[in-house]
C-alpha cells in the first residue's frame, strides 16, 4: 500500500528537497503540494494544489491517512512585522494541522527551530514553542517536531546575515562536539532526509528531534 504525502512549504529550502525525496521514494504514490501559485514542477506522482493559507479548506479524501509535512516559515525581515511573522509561522501551520487532525491524517511532521519554547523571552523562539504546544493538543497518532540549528543550503532569496553565520559555523564546525553538537549548522537536505525517514519509521506519539538527532536520523543512525 502506497502512502500519500501532503507538503506545505514545498518551495522553501527544506520543503523543496523534501518534495524531491518523496517523489523519488517508492513508498509514496501521491505527493500533494500546497502552493500559492503554480511552480511548473511536473512529475507523475505530483499534484500541485493552489491554495490560500488564509482561508485554507482541504477535502477530506486528501487528508485521510496522509502524512502531512509542514515546512512553512519566514523571517522577521521578510514578514515585516510580528503579526505577519506569527501568521506564517503559527496560524498557517495550526490551520493545516487542525484540518489534518479532524480528517484523520496519519501523522504530522513540522520544522520548528532549535530553542523553541513557549516561555521564551525571544519572540521567534516563543512562537515556535507555541506552535509546538498547540500541535500537541491536537493528539495526532504521530507528531514529529524537528528543531534544526542554522540551516545550510542555497536559498532562492539571499540573506546576508544568514550566509555570514553559515560560513562562520562551517569554519568552526570542529568546535561543536559532544553536548554542543546540536548547535552545529545542519544542511537543509539532512533535515528533509530525516523527515522522510521519520515518516517511514512508523513511530507513534510525540517525537522531538534536536539538531544532532536530526543529523543522526538523516545518516541512518
Amino acid at each position: 500500500m502506497t502512502r500519500t504525502a501532503i507538503v506545505a512549504g514545498s518551495t522553501g529550502l527544506i520543503g523543496n528537497g523534501l518534495v524531491q525525496k518523496l517523489l523519488q521514494h517508492s513508498g509514496y504514490g501521491r505527493v500533494i503540494t500546497l502552493v500559492r501559485r503554480p511552480t511548473g514542477l511536473q512529475h507523475q506522482k505530483l499534484i500541485e494544489q493552489v491554495v490560500s493559507f488564509d482561508d485554507l479548506l482541504l477535502e477530506k479524501e486528501l487528508l485521510q491517512d496522509a502524512d502531512v509535512f509542514c515546512t512553512l516559515g519566514t523571517t522577521m525581515k521578510q514578514a515585516g512585522s510580528k503579526d505577519a511573522f506569527r501568521k506564517v509561522d503559527y496560524e498557517y501551520p495550526i490551520r493545516l494541522a487542525k484540518q489534518a487532525a479532524q480528517q484523520g491524517a496519519a501523522q504530522y511532521l513540522i520544522v520548528t527551530a532549535m530553542g523553541a519554547d513557549k516561555q521564551s523571552s525571544i519572540f521567534y523562539s516563543r512562537v515556535k514553542g507555541e506552535v509546538e504546544d498547540a500541535l500537541r493538543s491536537l493528539h495526532f497518532p504521530a507528531l514529529h517536531l524537528f528543531r534544526p540549528s542554522l540551516l545550510l543550503g542555497e536559498r532562492a532569496q539571499f540573506r546576508f546575515g544568514e550566509r555570514a553565520s553559515a560560513v562562520a559555523m562551517k569554519l568552526l564546525g570542529f568546535a561543536f562536539a559532544g553536548p554542543l553538537r546540536k548547535y552545529k549548522a545542519i544542511p537543509a537536505s539532512a533535515v528533509a532526509e530525516a523527515m522522510l525517514r521519520a515518516a517511514l519509521a512508523g513511530r507513534s506519539g510525540v517525537q522531538v528531534y534536536e539538531s544532532d538527532a536530526i543529523e543522526d536520523l538523516a545518516a541512518g543512525k
